[in-house]
């Protein structure tokens, strides 16, 4: 008896059969006609229909996605509802922020400036004005576009000339109101505006009509006799500056003083502290009193007369 042997083949994995099946089903599912129906709840009439397919609304649900996700970009880039996102800023907007800003620095340096004018302004209305003191005035600087100015000697001979003329009007103006007696000179008695070391002497031919004493820093300058004050002022050579008028045709000069005690019109007597001293002025190049003395307009050697 013969028997016979037979093999028995199987093509393929059932495993991968079943992928395929399942992966063959998928696509007929996603491409299988399905009918959308509306229909009245309560007689059930058909109001439309519609022939559908799970692939035509993934691609209508994809399409309305990306759509919308289109115009929700186009209205963010090129409207202005971009400026009210959290985060988002524009070169434009930048620039117009630092512009702003620009100028409300401007408005406040403006507003400022303009309260120190008004409050500077009101203060020399009502003469509530403090004189510099210590180092804050010895230190003050001016600036003058006339230090520039090369004078020439003609220039300076006018300038001696008015100012001699000026004094000698005083002078006399003073003499033809006042109606007193003249005395003499060595009759009279000056009292020392400053008690110290005389640094420079008189000499007129150099135009120095006076002489310059130094003395320690903030001490006080008196008036060498009584009188009544026609300067009280701030000029670019002699910085500081007072005058006394008094009798018998006598002017006194107080120079490059720190800060002036007494105004125009003031009346001082001999002793009185009228200014400290100081160094101010452009012909000034240290703590000093210059301190003249003038009689019917011609300046006088101060130290003939006073003790210094």
């Amino acid at each position: 008896m013969a028997y016979g042997f037979y093999t028995l083949k199987v093509e393929g994995n059932p495993k991968n059969n079943m992928e395929n099946s399942e992966k063959k089903n998928w696509k007929e599912r996603i491409k299988a006609p399905y009918r959308l129906v509306i229909m009245n709840e309560e007689t059930f009439e058909e109001i439309s229909s519609y022939k559908l397919t799970l692939l035509n609304v993934y691609i209508l649900l994809s399409t309305l996605v990306v759509v919308t996700a289109a115009l929700v970009v186009f209205l963010i880039i090129f409207t202005p509802i971009k400026k009210y996102i959290p985060g988002y800023g524009s070169a434009g907007s930048s620039r117009e922020l630092m512009r702003l800003n620009r100028e409300v620095e401007k408005l406040e340096k403006q507003i400022t400036a303009d309260s120190i004018y008004i409050d500077n302004f009101k203060k020399i209305l009502v003469g509530d004005i403090e004189p510099p003191q210590g180092d804050e005035a010895e230190g003050e600087t001016f600036d003058d576009s006339l230090l520039n100015v090369e004078r020439i000697a003609e220039d300076e001979q006018l300038r001696q000339e008015i100012k001699l003329e000026e004094i000698r009007q005083i002078s006399q103006n003073s003499t033809s109101e006042s109606g007193e007696k003249e005395l003499p000179l060595e009759q009279l008695y000056f009292s020392s505006p400053l008690s110290g070391e005389i640094s420079a002497g008189f000499m007129p031919d150099k135009s120095h009509y006076g002489v310059d004493v130094l003395a320690p820093k903030n001490s006080a300058i008196k008036a060498a006799m009584d009188g009544v004050v026609i300067q009280s002022d701030w000029t670019l050579e002699t910085g500081n500056t007072i005058g006394i008028q008094h009798a018998n045709n006598l002017i006194t000069f107080y120079k490059h003083n720190s800060s002036l005690l007494k105004k125009v019109g003031s009346k001082v007597k001999a002793g009185e502290a009228v200014a400290i001293i100081g160094n101010t002025g452009t012909l000034s190049d240290g703590p000093h009193l210059h301190f003249e003395l003038w009689y019917r307009g011609r300046p006088l050697n101060p130290v003939d007369y006073i003790l210094f």
